[in-house]
């Protein structure tokens, strides 16, 4: 599989998997428990169809949106994902790059491997900042402190990381955070010497982020899922989220909201956005998939709050039946991270370009202009 042979987000998985250890790659491919939630999210969108118009005069494009306060060229952004530098050494010096020539968002994980600082200056592409509520209030205040003085664009905090998501695939394939050599991941690394040589030759890993909590415990390997359950406030409720939204100040998001009763919630305190979101099936598994919970959603908070859905995104006519439902944008991110692992900057320009052009192509088919011309009558959930 070579790059100019990759059309869609499955071929972008075959390159990754050529190219990755097993333990890297499946930690981007992996899910919680039996995975039954994160084959779930794309396949809730196959249960809906398109019902185009025709004869509709359509002549240009206008795949604009407003998200965040941020005017986006097209409806779907980069979401936070968490030690992009694993996968490629540009990281997410890749994905911003991208999101200014795209005109979108791009989402930075406190979790990343490049930090606020390095980001904000990279370019003038609007930058969300995904934030925990940390056991620590300094650290979360520190982090808030950071993105404002870095002209980050708005805040998401995620909330259905209380504790870290069972995944039982790294447990076979010796997954690693640092990676080291272990008995069941040597092999892997070993016959995949070009992966193995750039992260040991390059720039030294780290998670520039959360340095002083690293530096504040030891020199051992400090893996994501220690970070969530030691790190993370267990107890978070909607007081700490109105909290962080009165010290924020500006566009705040509210990632991982999947029933209308905390869809309700976040109007309540003041969110601009909600992310409906299980976490790219990496959580509670046997969850229901954002998509699925669109359409409830909507119906309570429609108009009263943007409207977001993360996760399982693979064509660009996935983003078109959220849009014609009313979403606000879509957001993913083993749709790029599959790209950028494959094949760097310019597979992650590719993957990015195509998902473009198929919104584009499919708004012609469906016979509209722009975003607002997408209805729910455009859409049909096959019985």
């Amino acid at each position: 599989m070579r790059l100019e042979n990759c059309y869609r987000t499955s071929d972008f998985r075959k390159l990754a998997k050529k190219r990755l250890p097993a333990p890297i790659f499946h930690y981007i491919d992996g899910g919680a428990d039996d995975e039954i939630t994160l084959a779930r999210n794309t396949d809730a969108f196959e249960a809906v169809d398109l019902v185009p118009n025709v004869l509709a005069g359509v002549d240009e494009i206008d795949m604009s949106v407003t998200v965040l306060g941020a005017k986006l060229d097209m409806p779907l952004f980069f979401s936070p994902t968490a030690m992009q530098r694993l996968f490629h050494h540009d990281g997410e010096f890749a994905i911003a790059d991208a999101a200014a020539r795209y005109g979108t968002l791009f989402g930075v994980s406190t979790i990343g491997t490049r930090s606020i600082e390095e980001l904000g200056a990279r370019n003038d592409a609007p930058k969300l900042f995904q934030i925990y509520v940390h056991s620590d209030p300094g650290l979360t205040s520190e982090l808030i402190a950071r993105c404002k003085a870095a002209n980050f664009s708005a805040l998401a905090l995620t909330v259905d990381t209380v504790v870290a998501g069972n995944r039982e695939r790294d447990y076979h394939t010796g997954m690693t955070t640092p990676p080291k050599l272990t008995p069941r991941s040597l092999l892997s690394f070993a016959t995949h010497p070009a992966w193995t040589f750039n992260y040991l030759l390059r720039e030294k890993f780290d998670l520039p982020n959360i340095a002083s909590v690293l530096a504040a415990g030891s020199q051992k390997n400090y893996s994501v899922i220690d970070y969530i359950n030691t790190q993370m406030k267990r107890t978070i409720d909607w007081d700490d989220a109105a909290e962080m939204i009165a010290e924020w100040g500006g566009p705040f998001a509210i990632k991982g909201v999947m029933s209308v009763n905390d869809a309700r919630r976040a109007v309540d305190v003041g969110a601009s956005a909600i992310m409906i979101s299980n976490h790219g099936g990496r959580q509670l598994d046997g969850s229901r998939a954002p998509f699925d919970q669109l359409a409830a959603i909507l119906d309570a908070v429609g108009g009263e709050i943007e409207v977001i859905v993360d996760g399982g995104i693979r064509r660009g006519t996935h983003v078109l039946k959220a849009m014609a439902m009313g979403a606000t944008a879509c957001s993913g991110g083993r749709m790029y991270l599959y790209a950028l692992a494959g094949a760097g900057p310019a597979g992650v320009d590719r993957a990015m370009g195509l998902l473009r052009d198929e919104i584009e192509r499919n708004m012609r088919l469906m016979g509209c202009s722009s975003m607002a011309e997408l209805r729910p009558s455009m859409v049909a959930t096959r019985r």
